[in-house]
């Protein structure tokens, strides 16, 4: 996002309105794109129907912008439950009284006209809330969230192809380490000055970190297919206890949404089947199967302050950079986001976007496991509520960075965190390994 610290109240205002519009065209792409039966259906008790998804940015828009922000009478209180995701598992939706797609798409109108409205009249400081527009750069980057939640789904459904896109570019004709070294010292972790981000990227904190070894992009298709066919998911010996008992409940062989056929990798990809690119990041893998297959090539996965620390040390500065390539916003030659091309780029790909220590992609095309549980840091306050981060504490959640092709730009930056089961694979999420040098190496 722009430094909002430097915008003047009516460039504020502008500047939320255009990133509103922008984010409601996309939910409107994803949410048009197919009929209003695939809209309701249940493409996966992983995921709400699409229409959940619709209506809840708008009940989460209402009750934080309309009634909180704004003070204005409530809309659609009577269905406040139906869209509390702590109300109601994801299998459960389909069965709820829902909104149908005319109400949802009526309802999310309704409360965007209210919004505008009174953008032009609250103040944008003074309470923390509305400090530098916070609460609506908080329901952008919501609704940002959930449409890379709704293109998952896309993913998931049955049928010809509903989305279509450009391919990304290709990678620069030029030999590339297998990895870069990060010296140890320490480096602010965090935020405390970046006027949107959330919760639990806060506050900005001096981590000190050893000296490793990091792999210069994220771990490949043809790379992953050698641990396949190297026997990786049959060999207890790199899986962890946990790991191995859901790589055997679960069946696992390969990523999700591959099969062999012809003896070569194929994937469907949004409708489409198509072989395995060898140079494409490998996407819809678990922490599980990054872990396993990090612990086959020797390394290991990254910590979070290892991740953050490669993509955000400037050791010229000694400061802590926005982005790997500096404080500018991203773009479309620094990195793959906003479902601009609906798949990975291959790996190489976007030299502008490269960090200090010579790593790339750090930014967009695949979310990437680390090792570390998701936990608050030093001096972490809840806000504005609980249930944003701090209900989600604790080893049960394994933390990813650096955003994948489906995000938005305004929900990833160096600082932001994303956290899941580590089962999950319907997630555009992959890896890239570090490792401690050698006593030689030092």
């Amino acid at each position: 996002m722009k430094d909002l610290q430097e915008l003047g109240t009516e460039d504020l205002r502008e500047h939320v309105a255009t990133e509103l519009a922008r984010t409601r065209r996309r939910s409107a792409q994803l949410t048009d794109a197919v009929d209003d039966a695939d809209l309701v259906k249940q493409h996966s008790p992983l995921m709400s129907p699409l229409v959940w998804d619709l209506a809840h940015v708008g009940s989460q828009e209402e009750l934080w912008l309309v009634r909180d922000v704004g003070g204005r009478e409530a809309i659609r209180p009577d269905i406040d439950d139906l869209y509390d995701a702590f109300q109601h598992r994801r299998a459960d939706r389909p069965e709820l009284p829902l909104l149908g797609p005319r109400e949802a798409r009526e309802y999310i109108g309704t409360v965007r006209e209210k919004v505008f409205d009174l953008l032009d009249d609250t103040p944008l400081e003074g309470r923390a809330l509305v400090e530098r527009a916070f609460a609506f750069g908080m329901i952008v980057q919501h609704e940002q969230q959930h449409d890379e939640t709704m293109l998952a789904t896309h993913q998931l459904r049955d049928g010809p192809p509903a989305l279509h896109a450009e391919p990304p570019p290709a990678a620069p004709d030029e030999a590339l380490p297998a990895e870069v070294f990060v010296p140890g010292g320490p480096f602010t972790m965090g935020t405390s000055t970046e006027a949107w981000a959330l919760d639990n990227e806060r506050p900005a904190h001096e981590v000190h970190v050893e000296a490793f070894y990091l792999d210069t992009t994220p771990v490949t298709n043809a790379e992953f297919a050698r641990f396949i066919d190297a026997g990786g998911y049959r060999d207890p010996q790199w899986w962890s206890e946990t790991g191995l008992r859901y790589r055997t409940k679960a069946s696992l062989e390969a990523p999700r949404f591959w099969f062999r056929d012809g003896g070569r990798w194929w994937r469907r990809r949004f409708g489409e089947i198509e072989e395995v690119p060898g140079d494409e990041p490998v996407v819809h893998v678990s922490f599980h199967e990054a872990e396993a297959y990090a612990a086959w090539a020797g390394k290991r996965l990254p910590t979070e302050a290892e991740w953050e620390k490669a993509a955000r040390h400037d050791p010229a500065t000694g400061r802590s950079r926005r982005y790997p390539w500096g404080d500018d916003d991203p773009d479309e030659t620094r990195a793959n986001l906003g479902q601009r091309h609906l798949r990975p780029a291959p790996a190489g790909a976007y030299p502008l976007g490269e960090a200090p220590c010579g790593a790339r992609q750090l930014i967009g095309d695949v979310w990437e496991w680390t090792a570390s549980d998701f936990l608050p840091y030093p001096g972490f306050v809840a806000f504005p509520y609980r249930e944003y981060s701090e209900v989600f504490f604790g080893s049960d959640h394994k933390v990813l960075r650096g955003g994948s092709f489906g995000t938005d730009r305004a929900a990833c930056r160096g600082t932001f965190r994303n956290w899941d089961f580590p089962i999950r694979r319907q997630i555009f999420a992959g890896f890239r390994c570090a490792r401690t040098p050698l006593p030689d190496e030092r």
